[in-house]
């Protein structure tokens, strides 16, 4: 692709010698027009017109003097210390300050600065997807291209001008990393920097020298400096050592918890570190780390643009460490839910009915609460307490809700995934037998829910008719509940994946207190808690403080699970729109209920139906609910698995070859392979 510079070169030219003409940036604009490819995508467009460019300054006679001086007087209209330091970093204001002002910058947009350099960076790469195809862009051609524009040594007082403002820059980055590493947020995850001298004390130390040295050296652009220039390695070991102590605190997040505060303060280290690393790179002299930094400046520059003033950018830079560390917790406690023999099979059988007692339960205590004649606000409230003690006394006697199960073993799934271990093979069938143990332990979860729940309700529904001489439900009532089973003629579909939802939110939710619970210490500060000492004696405290501990995250997920539940009908009908909830086990319950509540002798058609629209409800629970956790599970641990259709492949190559291991567990621990041989022991 040829393109043709010459007549913006020869009207650079024109502007540079009119005595006291003003340079024009919408040259600089065209010039960036050019080269701007249709397609961001197409890799080939991008490297043809970049590499056109470069042919054109090389083939034009004075055009690389030219656009030089052009460039290098237009940058020194501006100020730019604030470009270098500021721009694609995030504020010291903390995460709410920036969340909050970024809202109100969507509603009444920010005043853009016109002395700054970051305007002139806005208006030449004016289109969102301008970092797009400067990320194509390869170092080797970065450094052809800046190589070529500082050919010469002319123009010095411009140049010194310019790493005069680099200095400024650095020396801001220096001592706001320094702040940073006292903070005592940061010293109590990591308290050996009080052991030792902190590395991000000394680095200021090591960059204020390097800078004195720098200035020392460059103080006369006129004079020849024949002294070597100074050494910047010893400032970037340093550096590499408070990467380090960011790496070590990201892990002890592991065990010690995290909070937003914390997440925030490791994001903007690394943001400056990354800075501070990229421009002294720029003043060294040697060209080809200079030529690739300063590629990589104006990449990062270009990108921060458009996303200082995004939510979403915030979202997803503050939020990775924060989701990695609840699905961590949420993946650990997915193990439990994933039986691999018999006892585990059996045992989660008997947990699951143990759970649909309390659920037929608690389905037949809010068919008397809506009896009630109350406020919405009241019938919200007393719906959410049925539903959160009930969950919250079925975690306490270890039984098993089985619509909980996947927002827990989709974490697990996803922390799987990131190990990686051994050939892409033996990952996917690795996948491919978790997986295959997961719907095992699903399919019995949901069948000792149902198969107890059921005929729970029935014993509970006959023994009211009876002693009550009444109905349990009036005949109006009872179709009503029957229609809101029917897959076809009720929105029971969509209010199964509102409550898949909030099945997944309360894995989320029930991840965060279990990361708060370590970090802000709930156990060690129960214990130390003088009245309670006093109340219940120090060894019966600190059993409760332990259970607390452990059990914080599932108890509250349980609490606001069961408030989402009760109280979405209610928001639904004061907003006036068709929200409300269908889960499966309280459906399996409501579908006998009401069977026995209506007059006369149930059609079987009407049982048929009723009954399809319970599983296409616990099937829209359970795929709502897993779907969204391993996103969001896989996005945490930053990994991008593509191997789904071959997995998916194989599970249900093994289904259609070995249909029974989905139903029942297999003598021999499940090893899934391409082979007819599925079932091997692996010892």
């Amino acid at each position: 692709m040829q393109l043709q510079f010459n007549d913006l070169f020869l009207k650079m030219q024109q502007q540079l010698e009119t005595s006291q003409a003003v340079l024009s940036d919408e040259l600089l604009i065209e010039l960036v027009d050019r080269i701007r490819p249709g397609d961001i995508k197409n890799n080939e467009e991008i490297h043809q017109k970049f590499q056109a460019l470069i042919q054109a300054l090389l083939l034009t006679p004075n055009a690389v003097s030219t656009l030089q001086r052009f460039l290098l007087q237009l940058i020194s209209r501006y100020k730019q210390s604030s470009l270098y330091a500021d721009t694609g970093i995030l504020s010291l204001d903390g995460f709410w300050n920036q969340l909050f002002q970024r809202l109100g910058a969507h509603f009444l947009p920010m005043i853009n600065d016109e002395t700054q350099l970051q305007d002139l960076v806005r208006r030449v790469f004016h289109q969102r997807s301008d970092k797009d195809w400067l990320i194509c862009i390869h170092s080797s051609e970065w450094q052809q291209l800046f190589s070529l524009l500082n050919t010469g040594h002319g123009y010095q007082h411009e140049k010194l001008e310019i790493k005069r403002e680099l200095i400024k820059a650095i020396t801001v980055l220096s001592y706001r990393i320094s702040g940073i590493g006292l903070y005592p947020e940061f010293i109590s995850a990591y308290p050996e920097l009080t052991e030792y001298e902190s590395p991000f004390l000394v680095q200021n130390r090591e960059i204020i020298e390097f800078i004195e040295a720098y200035k020392k050296l460059h103080r006369n652009v006129d004079e020849i400096n024949v002294q070597p220039q100074p050494d910047a390695s010893q400032a970037l070991v340093m550096i590499e050592q408070c990467r380090d102590v960011v790496l070590k605190i990201r892990r002890a997040t592991r065990r010690i918890g995290v909070s937003i505060s914390l997440t925030y303060l490791l994001s903007l280290l690394e943001q400056c570190l990354d800075r501070i690393e990229i421009l002294l790179n720029l003043i060294t002299e040697e060209d080809e780390i200079r030529y690739e930094s300063l590629g990589t400046l104006l990449e990062d520059v270009t990108e921060a643009i458009y996303s200082e003033q995004s939510v979403r950018s915030l979202l997803t830079t503050n939020s990775e460490l924060i989701a990695l560390q609840v699905t961590e917790n949420a993946s650990k406690t997915g193990e439990h839910y994933v039986s691999t023999d018999k006892q585990g099979f059996l045992g989660m059988y008997k947990a699951a009915a143990g759970a649909g007692v309390i659920i037929a339960l608690m389905a037949t205590f809010k068919i008397l609460a809506a009896r009630l004649t109350l406020a919405p606000m009241m019938h919200a409230f007393i719906y959410s307490m049925n539903y959160s003690l009930g969950f919250m006394l079925i975690h306490v006697l270890h039984f098993t809700v089985a619509t909980k199960q996947p927002a827990m073993t989709a974490a697990a799934l996803a922390s799987t995934v990131q190990q990686r271990r051994g050939s892409k093979t033996a990952q996917i069938a690795e996948l491919a037998a978790l997986i295959i143990n997961i719907i095992r332990t699903q399919f019995v979860a949901i069948l000792g829910n149902i198969s107890i729940a059921i005929p729970t309700a029935a014993v509970v529904t006959w023994l009211w008719q009876v002693t009550m001489h009444e109905p349990l439900l009036a005949h109006t009532k009872a179709a009503a509940l029957l229609h809101s089973l029917n897959p076809f003629t009720s929105l029971a579909v969509p209010h199964a994946a509102i409550a898949g939802v909030c099945l997944f939110l309360s894995g989320l939710i029930a991840g965060y207190f279990d990361n708060m619970a370590v970090y802000r210490k709930v156990g060690p500060r129960l214990k130390a808690h003088v009245r309670l000492k006093n109340l219940m004696g120090q060894k019966r405290l600190d059993k409760f403080a332990g259970y607390i501990e452990t059990n914080l995250g599932a108890l509250a997920g349980n609490f606001l699970f069961g408030i989402m539940l009760g109280s979405m009908g209610t928001i639904g009908f004061i907003l006036g729109l068709p929200l409300d909830i269908r889960h499966i086990a309280f459906a399996s319950a409501n579908f006998i209920q009401g069977l026995m509540s209506i007059n006369g002798t149930p059609e079987i058609g009407l049982i048929i139906v009723s009954f399809l629209g319970v599983l296409m409800i616990g099937m829209t629970n359970l795929f709502v609910s897993f779907s969204l956790t391993i996103i969001v599970a896989l996005r945490a641990r930053r990994v991008r698995f593509e191997q789904w259709k071959p997995l998916a492949k194989l599970v249900l190559t093994h289904f259609l070859t070995r249909p029974s291991d989905f139903f029942w567990p297999p003598k021999d621990p499940l090893v899934v392979n391409d082979s007819s041989q599925n079932h091997k022991n692996t010892h």
